[in-house]
């Protein structure tokens, strides 16, 4: 009784039972398509807020410590957007065909292809995590930062690429119950890894000290780690809960779960002599969709570390005012990768369904959604620039930096979601290469080429005036694309 119960709170009986009507071909009512879009939007737009709020936490914490601890983490930041670019490249290769099965009601396919996948994301883990653990070291240098940072830089990559596979676990095991239509648990589990990080930190970073609280004294233990601790607290945040991910998506999954009881018996336990190791087709549909999208990783945030390059020479204080920015400004843009993230499903199981005439709607209904939110969170986010930068770090020249970066930022906002909603509804549809490309264009022929020229004139202003720009004329073009039909081309009829 208690376990129905559980599974009544965390599988939302309202949107499996709209997702139901999209897999029977039955109508939806305009009313109902815009509840389901807000419903699977909301859970996402949390996950990702308390993601983004776990680093705000980590930087402001690390701000105590001083500009250097702040720029050392900021000086390898770039680099781990680009290890985590490709192992997300990777899960949505593999979620995107799950949320087709889904779609299409072949569930037994859907957990094959779960099975292939884990086995898959193991081995692809593995071959980046150790040459980032070698490299760890050097890469500070490379990236331009002097001896004061390189050291506690070097040691924070290392510790972040050691827990690469949790990350990837947590990664996988969140996006198959997504794209299954399960927003709910992957949200609660990442507000659950925010607090747990927080309390973390206080211990790993910190020294022991004496704390005043209403009067009363206390003393916190503490192993003045520093950003060592800050690494170290983010990892075991992310194990414990790619941990209760995937125990969950296994046992409790009602479409993808293999182990434990479940509502098709039958289905169950034939899946349950399924092999993992992975078929042709299925390596060959995921290089497809995650490809381009791990290239297009590649490229983008090897253009975040050419931006990083063009800010170092900056100084330190610059350094860290873009990370803190950097930080501060995904507060505003993560909503629109949670919409994102229910865009994707939306389209994905729509297509499974082969329902052409919801998943033009959806989508132009998500990305609609994520660019009112997104505009409301630029006004919020240019007149509380001060507060939040405030937060972050107590060093003026870094604040002042900061708040210009931010208000600079504001404006682009709108056009901003446009691109990264978009972009979710292309991925649902499995249209990866053509967007991936248009991602490439505007990084690499509008954003540097514009911060190259701008910022040794105009200093962190100019980098982020291009930033700007650039955020502006991405979402033109994806809004372009969106309103023709080529990116629906592959939808069976």
């Amino acid at each position: 009784m208690r376990a129905k119960m559980i599974e009544k709170l965390t599988l939302f009986p309202n949107i499996q039972h709209l997702l139901s009507r999209i897999r029977d071909g039955e109508p939806l009512t305009m009313r109902q398509q815009l509840v389901l879009t807000i419903q699977l939007s909301l859970p996402a737009i949390f996950a990702q807020l308390s993601t983004i709020l776990m680093q705000y936490v980590d930087a402001s914490m690390l701000g105590r410590l001083g500009a250097n601890a702040s720029a050392a983490v900021g000086l390898v930041a770039s680099a781990t957007w680009l290890v985590g670019g490709m192992s997300m490249s990777l899960t949505v290769g593999f979620t995107v065909q799950v949320a087709h099965r889904i779609g299409a009601k072949r569930f037994s396919d859907a957990r094959n292809i779960m099975r292939q996948a884990f086995i898959v994301a193991f081995l692809f883990i593995m071959s980046i995590s150790i040459p980032s653990m070698i490299i760890s070291h050097h890469l500070p240098y490379w990236l331009g930062g002097g001896d004061e940072i390189c050291g506690d830089a070097g040691d924070y990559f290392f510790i972040y690429a050691l827990a690469l596979p949790a990350m990837q676990m947590y990664s996988i095991a969140g996006g198959m119950l997504r794209c299954s239509g399960n927003m709910h648990v992957p949200s609660v589990a990442s507000i659950v890894m925010c607090v747990l990080d927080v309390i973390l930190n206080i211990f790993l970073i910190f020294p022991t000290r004496e704390v005043d609280i209403a009067g009363c004294q206390f003393v916190i233990y503490g192993a003045d780690l520093g950003v060592r601790g800050a690494a170290l607290a983010t990892a075991l945040a992310e194990l414990v809960t790619a941990l209760f991910l995937m125990f969950y998506l296994l046992t409790r999954s009602r479409e993808l779960a293999i182990f434990g009881k479940r509502n098709n018996h039958d289905v169950l336990m034939r899946g349950r002599s399924r092999s993992f190791l992975p078929t042709r087709a299925t390596l060959k549909e995921a290089f497809r969709i995650g490809f381009p999208m791990g290239i297009e990783h590649i490229v983008m945030c090897s253009a975040q570390v050419i931006s990083t390059i063009i800010v170092a020479p900056l100084g330190v204080m610059s350094i860290a005012a873009n990370s803190f920015a950097v930080t501060a400004e995904s507060l505003c843009y993560m909503p629109g990768y949670g919409i994102g993230d229910a865009a994707t499903t939306l389209i994905g199981q729509s297509i499974g369904a082969k329902r052409r005439d919801l998943t033009r709607r959806f989508a132009f209904m998500s990305v609609g959604l994520g660019m009112f939110i997104m505009s409301l969170m630029g006004v919020v986010m240019y007149f509380c620039a001060p507060l939040m930068m405030s937060i972050l770090s107590p060093v003026e020249e870094i604040r002042d930096l900061g708040v210009m970066a931010l208000r600079i930022e504001a404006w682009a906002e709108p056009m901003f979601a446009a691109s990264i909603v978009a972009y979710g509804v292309f991925v649902g549809a499995g249209d990866t290469l053509v967007p991936c490309g248009m991602n490439f264009l505007s990084m690499w022929g509008v954003r540097l080429t514009l911060a190259a020229s701008l910022a040794p004139v105009m200093g962190l202003r100019g980098a982020w005036l291009a930033m700007c720009i650039e955020l502006c004329f991405r979402g033109l073009i994806f809004l372009v694309r969106l309103f023709g039909r080529r990116w629906m081309r592959r939808i069976e009829v």
